[in-house]
């Protein structure tokens, strides 16, 4: 789909109208500390808010409210006398709307899809509200911390896919010539959400998506740093002692498989995230 890249100056129709609209057939996925944020505002745990609200693990915000003229479903959090009920926890992906970011060069763009304004289309009204310059409206929404842990775990995500690359790599397994390793890493890039979930299994989703953390909790940058650290002592404890091939190819492809659920819930490219470390993977040695 085409897209509209902005400016921080752009100037868009960017106050919201309160209407509700965006609340209805969306897919909104959430990273680790955004799922704390929510559970958070909740007044529950993580675990609780995810297993009651959450889809494949806790990664994609659950849509199985009332539904619209249009019969999109509403988001989980969404209510009818208030509109959001987790309005102050609310994810990135909430803020922005209808604008989308992504990285280039490690810098942040924003855009929107399409060539007309996303809102006109079920929201006119807004037309008749002040206009808001890209920047003001990134500030009123207080991005800023949540843009944080979205890049911060774009880190984390290519620190689990590393040590797959090191079982795979380092460990003489694909000095052996074993083929099989980089075709289930393409494999898992195009399972479905639920499928990969379960391939990953309850005791690593857990790790991954609510961490035993307490501290730093307002701090993005430093709980994706201990969520880090806690991903690596457990691979290290898991599979530090691996000795067969097919203990190492287990390995690999089940970290890798963290990794790219983890892509899902940033809203990267997975097929083409795993399409490149693939190619990486090649380049050293690995085969397919």
């Amino acid at each position: 789909m085409q897209t509209t890249k902005l400016s921080p100056e752009s100037i868009l129709p960017l106050t919201c109208s309160r209407a509700g609209t965006c609340c209805f057939g969306k897919a909104v996925m959430l990273n680790p500390w955004e799922l704390l944020n929510l559970s958070i505002e909740k007044k529950s745990t993580p675990k609780e808010f995810r297993d009651l609200y959450c889809d494949f693990g806790g990664i994609q915000l659950r849509f199985d409210g009332k539904k619209d003229k249009k019969g999109q479903k509403a988001c989980s959090q969404y209510n009818d006398s208030i509109g959001c009920s987790v309005h102050q926890g609310r994810p990135l992906a909430c803020r922005l709307y209808p604008l989308g970011r992504q990285i280039q060069f490690d810098t942040a763009h924003y855009i929107y899809e399409g060539d007309k304004f996303p809102c006109l289309t079920d929201c006119s009204e807004v037309l008749k509200l002040p206009k808001l310059s890209v920047s003001e409206y990134l500030k009123g929404q207080k991005t800023t911390p949540f843009e944080k842990a979205q890049d911060a775990y774009l880190v984390v995500m290519q620190n689990i896919a590393d040590i797959a690359f090191e079982l795979l790599l380092d460990s003489g397994l694909a000095a052996s010539g074993e083929t099989r390793t980089l075709a289930a890493w393409r494999t898992l890039s195009t399972d479905t959400p639920d499928i990969l979930a379960k391939k990953i299994g309850k005791e690593w989703i857990n790790c991954l998506m609510i961490p035993a953390i307490t501290e730093e909790i307002n701090n993005p940058i430093s709980f994706a740093q201990k969520h880090n650290d806690l991903l690596e002592l457990k691979a290290q404890e898991t599979f530090g002692a691996l000795k067969t091939d097919q203990e190492l190819h287990e390995a690999s492809v089940l970290i890798m498989a963290v990794a790219l659920h983890l892509s899902r819930g940033l809203g990267a490219d997975t097929k083409g995230i795993a399409e490149h470390w693939i190619e990486i993977a090649k380049s050293h040695g690995a085969q397919e």
